[in-house]
């Protein structure tokens, strides 16, 4: 298959309009529920979602990663990972419905036995949908996942807003799941026409497995080791902590994840289909984590500069202890573009043995600042944060040194311009919100303001990265405006 500039574009602007379509439908939900239900009913679904998110990780097995990287994979190959799938999610979903007691047991809290029952099923849903995203992944039609995950997003929130209102508690926050992703695969497989044939080969799946149970582990170990600080929180401090950590995630997750995940997904098959080229590969990395930097640094820095106002006039008093939290998080998320960009270049060489290798020398290094800092509170867990952020971003970048001649300092200095200039517009919108106008007010001043100083500074400093961005929207908007 033949992957053309104008088919990444489009993929990635069809996964982009995708993930901010549920993401904003998503976050308007959230804050509504936010303001009907306690924070403690967050923090019992966060727990149950530990556990439910440490499976997921199982159900694709690393076949989904190996799919796409794998040039010539055909109907065999795929029939073969559907079934296996299958197989493994009905084995894991047994094991949470017989443990769901003894989890329940651990937290001292028997009314978990049935959420965790119920939320589990996420588990079986996600083996059929599974293999539908892999195929759309590596076909580059992200269209499909547009009008899927929509459908699901906004059928759900109906849902759930509605179970809220009328007193369900916890549970219209595990329906909104369940019916989301049940939905979600339901427009899948009607609008992706590829079917499981009646075919499976061992032989294909240890050739697939030998390359995705590496890919496997790591997301295991990058799964446990990022939900283990809930499971920490939750058994050590309370749910209302938990909801405030988990609460201040969502705000610079809505963002990055639009972002991330939708280069993430064009980023990998793209790389993939030239990985011969390791010129061409090293200027992808480059440009990817350029771009996406320069876009996402200002972002972050925003929100962390707004994050009083925001929170109180979304969530109302009750949520502010998640402020703290929030300019962590902004702080961290700001940089996954290094992450996802030097990991997809190791990935896309079919590299999975030093992928797995890095992963496992991040996690010791989490493990071990985790341990050390989960005796002195929920804020000095938080703070950890940055710390293994800033190693993880050198340990990622290691291999891409040899492999692409791309080093950290390198990357560092195509990054950096971006950053401080976000700096530089959060310190000049923070002084606004002590005015002491409406918080309506003071955001409809703060976020124009900080526009209008990042793309003015970035046209006076001549950002590499804007001329970029600018050179790549430009054509699009004059064939918009042609189109008029």
């Amino acid at each position: 298959m033949k992957i053309t500039k104008g088919k990444v574009v489009s993929g990635f602007l069809w996964r982009y309009a995708e993930r901010c379509g549920a993401q904003l439908v998503g976050f308007v939900v959230s804050i509504i529920l936010a303001r009907i239900l306690e924070p403690s009913a967050y923090g019992t679904v966060a727990l149950i979602t530990v556990f439910t998110s440490i499976l997921q990780v199982f159900v694709d097995s690393g076949l989904g990663s190996a799919l796409v990287q794998k040039k010539d994979a055909d109907d065999l190959d795929f029939s073969t990972v559907f079934y296996a799938n299958i197989v493994f999610c009905t084995i894991l979903y047994t094991i949470l419905f017989f443990g769901a007691p003894l989890l329940a047991v651990f937290y001292k809290d028997t009314t978990l036995t049935p959420l965790i029952r119920v939320l589990g099923i996420t588990i079986l849903i996600s083996g059929v949908k599974s293999i539908q995203q892999s195929y759309v992944a590596k076909h580059l039609i992200f269209k499909r996942f547009f009008f899927a995950t929509l459908g699901g997003t906004l059928t759900a929130a109906a849902i759930g807003i509605w179970m809220a209102y009328n007193g369900y508690g916890v549970w219209a926050l595990v329906a909104q799941q369940i019916i989301n992703l049940t939905i979600d695969t339901i427009i899948l497989w009607i609008t992706v026409k590829w079917r499981p044939k009646r075919m499976f080969s061992f032989e294909r799946f240890k050739g697939l497995y030998s390359f995705g149970w590496k890919l496997l582990v790591s997301t295991l170990l990058n799964t446990v080791y990022n939900d283990v600080r809930q499971l920490i929180i939750g058994k050590m401090y309370s749910a209302k902590d938990l909801a405030y950590y988990n609460r201040a995630k969502q705000f610079p997750n809505l963002i990055v994840a639009n972002i991330n995940t939708s280069i993430n997904s064009v980023l990998l098959p793209t790389m993939a289909s030239v990985q011969d080229e390791k010129t061409r590969v090293r200027d992808m990395t480059r440009h990817s984590m350029m771009t996406s930097i320069y876009i996402m640094a200002p972002l972050m820095m925003g929100l962390s500069f707004v994050g009083t106002p925001l929170i109180r006039l979304l969530l109302t008093d009750k949520w502010l202890p998640s402020v703290p939290f929030l300019r962590i998080f902004c702080i961290t998320y700001m940089f996954y573009p290094i992450h996802t960009a030097n990991l997809n270049a190791i990935k896309a060489l079919g590299r999975s043995d030093l992928f797995l290798m890095l992963e496992v020398i991040k996690r010791v290094v989490g493990v071990i600042v985790l341990v050390a800092t989960m005796w002195f509170g929920v804020m000095v867990m938080a703070y950890s944060l940055l710390f293994v952020s800033v190693s993880s971003q050198i340990i990622n970048s290691w291999p891409n040194k040899k492999l692409l001649d791309y080093h950290y300092i390198d990357q560092l200095k195509d990054i950096l311009p971006s950053i401080l200039l976000s700096v530089f517009m959060g310190f000049c919108i923070f002084p606004v919100q002590f005015i002491g106008l409406p918080d309506v007010v003071t955001l409809a001043i703060q976020v124009p303001l900080g526009a209008a100083v990042y793309i003015a500074g970035s046209k006076i400093l001549k950002l590499e990265a804007f001329d970029f961005v600018w050179g790549t929207a430009k054509p699009m908007l004059d064939k918009i405006k042609g189109k008029k």
